[in-house]
């Protein structure tokens, strides 16, 4: 008779085996053990590890611990305070609830426990002590209300999982993220960390998250950093995204939490950086901290062993509102960077542009929607009648009657000065200087405009096609009366055609003359300083090359390379008239803080810095 090959493991190896799915790393440990506290109510926790926590962990909290019975339970499989039924693992809003934790780092450790609870008198509590999973001494100890567990060699019992832990610097570095993630979460808590007797990391409980970025990731990066708040629907988005400008190749932080709790999701991730569309230049990846709060049933925590990942209900919705939260927080004056006020980018009070139907970033996710679309020339005044007037040329009222009708900036009236350097023009707000970059300025409006003319076109740059749901904007083409023959190349003839369609939806009507000329019958005419022939020139040379820059949409792309060499460009001067309407253009833009390359447009001097730098505060 064939011998049975199927047997029940002994419980010494199932506990290894479950080990195995809960403790990966040092860092592991440090997450379960800051989450039980969490969970106990902490308002302060020390955790100190030696030797990259290889050698030895120690969380110690002050909740409200746990009589001797619960103790002993916590050290057996599958015990748990968090859940009772079936029905409980819907809507869980605790961090730890699959009652591993404890049992699986005590199998493959030398484990320590102490707890009390205030209820068992002062200084009256509970010390277990574990090898491998088995219990050994259960005694008296003097603790106050909490519970401190102490974590020594860590899998000296499996040394194949020891032998590939990473060295003790990265598994250092590992649990010190571990823990800046569930602080990053809770900044009410208090914080203090010990690494090989070294103080790494020490957070006083924080009033929000952006002043608990500070003290863990530093007050200069918690500087590059914009408020992020948004709500569609029974989603509720908020938190800190950078500001495109500060984005970097590498060094980025990208932390997620649902319902207060830390998690990793990819596609959340990148839904995020699509809301910095035409903000940041190629190959940079900006850094957002989001809170997403959801209905406890429309998330599922409960699909990954360590509670790092989870499932969402309505996946693609909860996509489009990250991308839209973090684009809307773009959108505002505020995100100009300040000059040296060593505040955050909301701690003073900065000129910003708001939300109205009529105002500025109406129709926000709309390339353009704010910007006015009469399809009259840049740069050109108009009087009472609607007639224009030459640039500079004043109205019945005189130069006054043209200057006195200044841009608003949500609401508040700013007051342009005056043009510097032949680059830049400064604008006075309520409560700031602004200096604006007139190119980037001019390229932000013109590429939004762009975007109007662009969607809707029947054909795709790089197969790209139409935005569902977005209307086109006529472009404001002019005919020639003496028709342009310009010569190309073969490389940019088969780009002329390859993107005739577009460049149609730009205001260029171009006709094959045979050989390597094209006739230019019309052109764009975004403003009166607009060169039709280098411009065109200049982009088909762009596009026979391919230098379109890191915007993923391909209409993007394009409508970017249009602006950048169509906008005016620095060492042009201009009348007070011209540079009038162009912060009023700017201000109207959805995103006028950042030109399509990642640069800013607009650098904010608060009038607070000022009045310092004068000794007047």
């Amino acid at each position: 008779m064939p011998s049975r090959k199927i047997a029940i493991l002994p419980d010494a190896v199932a506990n290894r085996i479950a080990a195995g799915e809960v403790v990966e790393r040092p860092a592991s440990v440090v997450k379960e053990l800051l989450e039980n506290a969490l969970d106990a109510g902490a308002g302060a926790v020390a955790i100190a590890i030696e030797g990259g926590g290889k050698t030895l962990i120690r969380v110690a909290d002050d909740g409200e611990g746990m009589v001797r019975e619960d103790a002993l339970l916590a050290l057996d499989r599958h015990a748990t305070s968090k859940i009772r039924a079936a029905d409980d693992l819907v809507g869980i809003g605790t961090f730890g609830f699959r009652g591993e934790a404890l049992p699986s780092i005590a199998a493959v450790s030398r484990f320590e426990l102490e707890t009390a609870t205030a209820g068992e008198g002062a200084g009256a509590g509970t010390r277990i002590t574990a090898t491998g999973g088995l219990v050994g001494a259960v005694e008296d100890a003097v603790r106050q209300p909490g519970t401190t567990v102490t974590v020594r060699a860590l899998f000296f019992n499996t040394p194949a999982r020891r032998k590939f832990l990473r060295s003790a610097r990265s598994e250092t570095r590992a649990c010190q993220e571990a823990v800046t993630a569930l602080a990053l979460a809770l900044p009410r808590l208090g914080v203090a960390m010990l690494c090989d007797g070294k103080q790494a990391i020490e957070a006083l409980p924080a009033g929000s998250l952006a002043e608990r970025v500070a003290q863990l990731l530093g007050r200069g990066f918690a500087a590059t950093l914009l408020p992020v708040e948004h709500e569609a629907g029974a989603v509720r988005i908020t938190g800190l995204a950078q500001r495109p400008a500060e984005a970097s190749p590498t060094g980025r932080a990208a932390h997620l939490f649902v319902n207060g709790r830390p998690f990793r999701d990819h596609f959340l991730v990148r839904a995020a950086e699509r809301g910095y569309r035409a903000t940041v230049p190629a190959g940079s990846r900006p850094s957002v901290i989001l809170r997403i709060e959801v209905p406890p049933g429309d998330v599922d925590v409960n699909v990954h062993p360590a509670k790092l990942e989870v499932r969402f209900r309505d996946r693609y919705g909860l996509e489009a509102a990250v991308e839209e939260a973090v684009h809307r927080a773009l959108g505002d004056l505020a995100s100009a960077a300040p000059i040296g006020t060593g505040r955050m980018p909301w701690e003073h009070a900065a000129v910003t542009t708001g939300r109205t139907a009529a105002g500025p970033g109406a129709g926000a996710g709309r390339p353009g929607a704010g910007v006015p679309a009469d399809g009259a020339d840049l740069f050109e005044a108009a009087d009472d009648e609607g007639v224009p007037l030459e640039s500079g040329e004043a109205g019945a009222g005189g130069e006054a009657d043209v200057l006195g009708a200044e841009p608003e900036a949500g609401g508040r009236r700013v007051r342009v000065l005056g043009q510097t350097h032949a680059a830049y023009i400064l604008v006075e707000a309520p409560d700031a200087l602004l200096i604006v970059d007139q190119h980037s300025a001019h390229e932000r409006v013109l590429f939004e405009r762009a975007m109007q003319q662009l969607e809707g076109a029947d054909a795709g740059v790089d197969g790209g096609a139409a935005v569902p749901g977005r209307g086109g904007l006529e472009a404001v083409s002019q005919k020639l009366l003496f028709p342009l023959t310009l010569n190309f190349t073969p490389a940019e003839l088969d780009a002329i055609e390859a993107h005739g369609a577009l460049l149609a939806r730009l205001g260029y009507e171009l006709e094959p003359f045979g050989g390597g000329s094209i006739v230019v019958q019309a052109v764009p005419a975004p403003h009166a300083r607009f060169d039709a022939a280098r411009c065109l020139r200049d982009v088909v040379a762009d596009l026979a090359g391919g230098r379109f820059g890191g915007l993923a949409n391909p209409l993007e792309r394009f409508a970017s390379t249009f602006a950048c060499r169509a906008a005016i460009k620095a060492g042009q001067a201009l009348t007070d008239a011209e540079m009038r309407e162009l912060v009023e253009r700017l201000f109207a833009s959805e995103l006028p803080a950042h030109d399509v390359h990642g640069r800013p447009t607009i650098v904010q001097l608060p009038l607070l810095e000022l009045e310092r730098r004068f000794g007047r505060r």
